[in-house]
């Protein structure tokens, strides 16, 4: 019985570490043949870098079938957007002031940041 206890607090924190605590630590710059990959829960660059005052395009590749993996929210920049499975789906970004622009699924499980440098 307390083994079945300990386990149970220890994947309770598990799943807020996961969705509400972690934070990838590396940024990559997105250039014209890179995208973001939608798999597995995760966004892959989670924190992506692009240069301040120049319009970008972002590329976003799902892969993963789980609903929430469906659109994907900017809502500094207001987007939202339906990511197509399978395919890619072009997210066109205006010059942006230097800054981070969270972004993520529609329920906050799936989350990124666009940095402008």
């Amino acid at each position: 019985m307390l083994f079945i206890n300990i386990f149970c607090v220890a994947f309770i924190g598990f799943i807020i570490w996961w969705f509400w605590l972690y934070k990838p630590a590396v940024a990559t710059s997105v250039g014209d043949n890179q995208a973001v990959v939608v798999k597995d829960g995760v966004y892959t660059p989670a924190r992506v870098k692009v240069k301040a005052q120049q319009a970008t395009t972002l590329t976003f590749l799902r892969h993963d079938q789980s609903g929430c993996s469906a659109s994907l929210l900017i809502p500094d920049l207001d987007i939202s957007q339906e990511l197509a499975l399978g395919s890619a789906t072009l997210i066109n970004l205006p010059p942006l002031a230097k800054g981070v622009y969270p972004f993520h699924c529609q329920m906050q499980m799936y989350k990124g940041a666009l940095i402008v440098e």
